[in-house]
Formats: structure tokens, C-alpha cells, sequence
């Protein structure tokens, strides 16, 4: 079988370090008879070793070619795959025989939408354990106050409990890329511990302060809050974008979440 070349527009760098593939299967832990699906099982580094641990694995592919690849090496009754692409795949299809245990090595160029678009399926998912660009892991997991902290670390902290679990270096990739990759776990919520009203208008309220990071909340909300919610929320309007909580932004969007008129319905979320 002739070799893959890694396509750039897929954005594919194929995993082949056998100790970080054992590690980051060890970390994911899947056990027979729970629904485990890869995102982007490329060239099957993941795939086989996750196959050693369970009897089906369900898989989402773009490329065709690594497919026919996969078709060719597995029998159907131990894998099912899908050809798509994965920020348009309805994941909450597939957790008819209990909720999903999905992981992945990401492609860099689509995680973060990738990871947005299941956050809207979260109801679905037990756990995501996904290898990413470190810098995109450490935006993940952020505390309030620093750099990495954004929209992103929000709404990933309020739907989920983001873990950070190991670095990895480039020379683990084929081609190797230019950046330091990281595996996080995400664990949803069954109920967020700051529950928001409306979880679209969070996602509104905290898309329009990170629009404009550097401006006081005050400012950057301007147009969405009235300066006297701050002092009833007890939240100093001075500050950054950055320097508020998760639990911080629950306060203010249920303190503004507009009430739903009769017949209205509320948006998806994130």
C-alpha cells in the first residue's frame, strides 16, 4: 500500500509516537460496550490501539482516501465510519446506545469551531479527550487573569471541567509540526455549577466583552447592560473582560437575560 501524504488543506499531521499514543489511549480508558468515537482517525495511529480495548469503534473521516484505507484493514462489524466532515456531523445521532466517549488528534486549523459545535451537543457526551495545539489547551483550561483566558475558556469552563493532562512534542507528528501540542479531557456538565438562564444570551454577553479585551466591561457591555446591573451584581464594571469569573458572567446574563415573549423560542447555544 503506497504511503499518504499528509494533505495541508485537512490540516493532517499523523500521530506516531508509540508512547504518547499509549498514554493518551491509557487516559481515555475505553472500556467494551461504551460508544467510543474518533474524530479523524487519519492514517489509524488511535484507531487500532483504541480497537485492542473495545470490540466497535465508530470513526468521522473527511478524506477518502485514509477511509478506503481503514475499509480495507478493519472488518465492518468493528468499525463503523463515517465520511464527513466533523463541524457539520450531528454527533447526538450516534448516542442511541448510551452517551459518547469521543477523541481525536484535532486538526489545529478547525479545533476551536470543532469544539464549539460540540459544546452544542454536550447533552450527547460523557467525555472528550482530545490532542490540540498547547496554546489552544492552555486557553482551554485558563484562569481568570492571565493571557490565555478568553471566550473560549468561558464557555468551554461553563458547558464542561477542562482538564490539562500532558504536553507533546512536535517530533511525535509526521509531518512534525511547527507548534507544541497538548492533550486535555473535557468533562460536561449534567448541570453547569453556575446555571444560566439562557445560555445562548451567556454566549452573546461574553462573545461581545472578549470582542473588545482590552476595554472595561464597562465599555465593552455597554450596549448590552445598564451601569446599574454592575453594582447590583457586585462586579466591579472597571475591569477587563479577562478578570471576570465564569460564574461572574452567569450573574451578569442572568441579571439581562431578555424575557422570552409568547411564542418565542430561545436560540441554540453556544
Amino acid at each position: 500500500m503506497s504511503e499518504h501524504r499528509a494533505r495541508k488543506r485537512f490540516g493532517q499531521h499523523f500521530l506516531h509516537d508509540a508512547e504518547i499514543i499509549d498514554r493518551l489511549v491509557r487516559s481515555v480508558a475505553p472500556r467494551d460496550g461504551e460508544t467510543v468515537v474518533e474524530i479523524g482517525p487519519g492514517q489509524g495511529a488511535l484507531t487500532f490501539p483504541l480497537l485492542e480495548q473495545v470490540a466497535h469503534l465508530t470513526v468521522v473521516e473527511l478524506d477518502r482516501d485514509l477511509i478506503g484505507r481503514l475499509r480495507d484493514q478493519v472488518p465492518e462489524d468493528r468499525l463503523t465510519i463515517h465520511q464527513s466532515d466533523a463541524l457539520r456531523f450531528d454527533f447526538t445521532a450516534l448516542a442511541g446506545q448510551g452517551p459518547l466517549r469521543v477523541v481525536g488528534n484535532l486538526p489545529y486549523n478547525i479545533s476551536t469551531p470543532l469544539i464549539f459545535h460540540l459544546l452544542a451537543q454536550t447533552g450527547a457526551i460523557a467525555d472528550m479527550t482530545f490532542m490540540l495545539q498547547k496554546e489552544v489547551v492552555e486557553r482551554l483550561t485558563a484562569a481568570p487573569g492571565g493571557k490565555d483566558y478568553g471566550r473560549l475558556s468561558v464557555m468551554v469552563q461553563y458547558h464542561c471541567q477542562a482538564d490539562y493532562l500532558f504536553p507533546v512534542p512536535p517530533g511525535a507528528f509526521q509531518p512534525p509540526p511547527k507548534v507544541d501540542s497538548a492533550v486535555v479531557r473535557l468533562i460536561p456538565y449534567a448541570r453547569p455549577p453556575w446555571p444560566a438562564d439562557d445560555p445562548a444570551w451567556l454566549s452573546r454577553l461574553v462573545a461581545q466583552a472578549f470582542s473588545q479585551r482590552r476595554k472595561a466591561i464597562r465599555n465593552s457591555l455597554k450596549t448590552l447592560i445598564a451601569p446599574e446591573v454592575f453594582d447590583t451584581a457586585g462586579i466591579d464594571p472597571g475591569l477587563r473582560p479577562d478578570h471576570l469569573s465564569v460564574a461572574d458572567y452567569v450573574t451578569l446574563a442572568n441579571a439581562t437575560a431578555p424575557k422570552p415573549g409568547p411564542g418565542t423560542t430561545k436560540e441554540p447555544t453556544p
